[in-house]
């Protein structure tokens, strides 16, 4: 028999999850389709996200950080340690237990909302005169269910090299990497992306040697010019090897080691042996096997499905979040997208500003940044003012021996609006929420200048960086 939902949810990411929490909310009959297994065969909510990419990433770096400052920098505070070694089967139980704790919440979160979770691959059968029809496939059957509004979450999965398999032993992407049973002595990365840099700081930190390899002439390509080029400093005073301007030639792989064969800028032949290699050239929708064409809906030229400023298809009722449409494939850019399509079904009227979406890399130190860069203003021919204030003259950075980076402040040189916050720095995931709470409210950059921060702490840099716009920062 055939089941009747107001919305059903294709994908239990991110964007997903949030997506049906926020329809059932609203009083929505809810269902939302989830596939996913983990490696004990049981089905899981919560997408790459939580179950392969930025929650056991993050517990991982998290470790490999408590590693190094045990190894490297208690010294400095007077700490003598001995003998630090790394338990990587422990690690990774730690990395286990929270992947499942988050997991088992959204668990908690559906039964709590009246979610019905339905358990396989959803796939459009036909539209029907009372919306949409879905096909849900499993191990254990089929069964048909239809709503009226769908909304499609079905995120993203790594790109691969078209003459390279991927076995997740040898040759990894990023879930193989987040799963290595021990320290690779020398470890080469294909890509210097957001994954790329913070799967190779991972397990430099741990001891492997990491060579980095892009394809692209400089570093960081999204980020401020100034970021980018801090970010390259100080991950090569660190020991992280970042090759630029690569063309990648053959790689071969023979029992437990590989050789890569490749090209720098300045063509000189190059040959790198190791034995992992990570591939981290970026991420695809997951838009194939959905039988999209059922309805009457085709992805465009890179596989994305197309949708306007508020996430609507072509067809009435359809939408689509997430790392399937245009945008940054970032997760809180999906749960925002999924409250949006919620709220716009229910009749509502919500807005997103994309501009001030975040965008964070955990390395070490962290990068993060909201709204344009100064090449961005400058190329849309945008008169600017920029203030610009370092780490190493905050008490609280130095006392936490983690001086190193700083915060741009970019601000319109006639009405001092904030364009754009680039930080580089520790704990820059959370510093950079102020400037997008300031950025929505299109804040100047005289507000954060004349807000009282507490003293000592991390948040007085950007203070001193909005003051630095008009050249009157108070501690340099």
């Amino acid at each position: 028999m055939e089941k009747d939902f107001d919305v059903i949810v294709i994908g239990a990411g991110p964007g997903g999850y949030i997506a049906a929490i926020r329809a059932a909310q609203l009083g929505k009959r809810v269902a939302c389709i989830e596939k996913r297994r983990n490696q004990a065969g049981e089905f899981k909510l919560g997408g790459t996200c939580l179950n392969v990419g930025c929650i056991p990433s993050k517990a991982l770096l998290a470790s490999s950080e408590a590693f190094e400052i045990a190894s490297c920098h208690l010294n400095n505070h007077g700490i003598s340690v001995s003998n630090v070694k790394i338990d990587i089967a422990q690690m990774h139980a730690r990395k286990d237990a929270i992947v499942n704790k988050m997991t088992r919440g959204i668990e908690f979160l559906f039964r709590k909302n009246n979610i019905t979770w339905l358990k396989g691959h959803g796939s459009f059968t036909r539209k029907t005169d009372a919306g949409y029809q879905i096909n849900i496939s499993s191990e254990d059957g089929a069964e048909l269910v239809s709503a009226p509004n769908i909304i499609i979450a079905t995120g993203s999965k790594p790109r691969h090299l078209p003459f390279l398999k991927v076995d997740n032993q040898i040759i990894v992407d990023n879930e193989g990497a987040l799963a290595f049973d021990s320290v690779p002595k020398k470890l080469a990365v294909i890509g210097a992306g957001v994954i790329g840099l913070e799967l190779g700081s991972l397990w430099r930190r741990l001891g492997a040697e990491v060579t980095v390899l892009e394809v692209l002439p400089s570093l960081l390509g999204a980020a401020d010019l100034s970021l980018a080029q801090e970010a390259a400093r100080q991950f090569e005073q660190q020991g992280l090897k970042i090759q630029l301007g690569v063309q990648i030639g053959k790689v071969s792989a023979i029992g437990g080691a590989t050789t890569i064969l490749y090209t720098c800028k300045n063509n000189h032949a190059q040959k790198l042996e190791t034995d992992r290699v990570i591939i981290s050239i970026g991420r695809i929708p997951n838009t194939a096997n959905l039988d999209l064409e059922a309805i009457g809906l085709t992805v465009n030229n890179y596989g994305f499905i197309d949708v306007d400023h508020y996430c609507r298809t072509k067809l009435p009722g359809v939408y689509a979040i997430g790392d399937v449409v245009r945008g940054p494939m970032l997760a809180h850019k999906a749960e925002d997208e999924g409250v949006l399509v919620a709220e716009i079904i229910d009749g509502q009227k919500p807005h997103i500003d994309y501009n001030c979406i975040p965008w964070v890399i955990y390395t070490e130190p962290e990068i993060a940044w909201v709204g344009k860069t100064e090449a961005q203003l400058q190329a849309e021919g945008r008169k600017i003012k920029s203030g610009q204030f370092p780490f190493i003259a905050n008490g609280r950075a130095l006392s936490i021996n983690r001086s190193d980076g700083f915060i741009k402040v970019i601000a319109d040189a006639d009405t001092d609006e904030l364009l754009g916050v680039h930080i580089i720095s520790a704990n820059a995931s959370d510093l950079i929420s102020e400037a997008v709470v300031a950025m929505e409210f299109k804040a100047a950059s005289e507000d954060i200048a004349r807000i009282c921060h507490p003293h000592p702490s991390l948040s007085e840099v950007m203070r001193e960086a909005a003051l630095a716009v008009d050249k009157r920062a108070l501690n340099i």
